[in-house]
């Protein structure tokens, strides 16, 4: 069966780099570990845990998205809401409201949810963003809870995956199907490209 980490990376997009930099490096604190980058376009990774990243695309052409609460229903074709970002301590929500406000960022105050306390914000190009802290006892990974009034017959099949629901693999990949193409970011594996250390990427990056 397959095992998932976790998200390794959420890519989302912005016009300002610099901005988003100090924002998702500067303010609230998360590494910036990786870069990738040509004239009119670049890739950064943030680190958010061991396991996942946040990233953006820069591109000139985007805007920012208009500020819609966390959560709000919305007509059309849509497809993100938010972004959770777990923190270890209760504590934590309050340093970070803290510091959003200090930069004249708007934060919410620190909601209950049940089985997480929440902090909510929006990054410099709109991005809804959540602050959540686990509360103990209460992990839906060790006891699942559907406390759906109304919920799906789906839903009540209940929290693992059903067997039989589609078609099985009839034709698996052999050995020779199992090609890995170069993409952009095999410039992370080049260390005279790593600008930190003396690399080679004076220019190539500018927008």
């Amino acid at each position: 069966m397959i095992r998932y980490k976790g998200v390794n990376h959420l890519a989302l997009a912005t016009k300002d780099m610099p901005a988003t930099i100090r924002f998702w490096r500067d303010l609230l604190g998360l590494r910036l570990v990786g870069g990738l980058g040509k004239p009119g376009y670049r890739h950064y990774f943030f680190e958010l845990g061991p396991h996942d990243y946040i990233a953006f695309f820069e591109w000139p052409g985007v805007e920012p998205i208009e500020e819609k609460d966390h959560g709000v229903p919305a007509k059309g074709p849509y497809v993100f809401d938010h972004v959770s970002l777990g923190v270890e301590k209760q504590g934590h929500l309050w340093e970070i409201k803290d510091r959003l406000e200090a930069a004249d960022f708007w934060a919410s105050e620190v909601i209950d949810h049940g089985f997480i306390h929440s902090l909510y914000a929006f990054d410099p190009n709109g991005v809804a963003i959540e602050f959540s802290w686990d509360v103990p006892g209460n992990d839906l990974r060790v006891r699942p809870v559907m406390a759906d009034r109304l919920p799906c017959p789906e839903a009540l099949e209940g929290p693992e995956p059903r067997p039989g629901m589609w078609p099985p693999v009839s034709s698996p990949s052999t050995a020779e199907d199992k090609v890995v193409y170069p993409g952009e970011g095999g410039a992370i594996r080049d260390d005279g490209r790593n600008a930190w250390v003396g690399g080679g990427a004076e220019g190539e990056s500018e927008s």
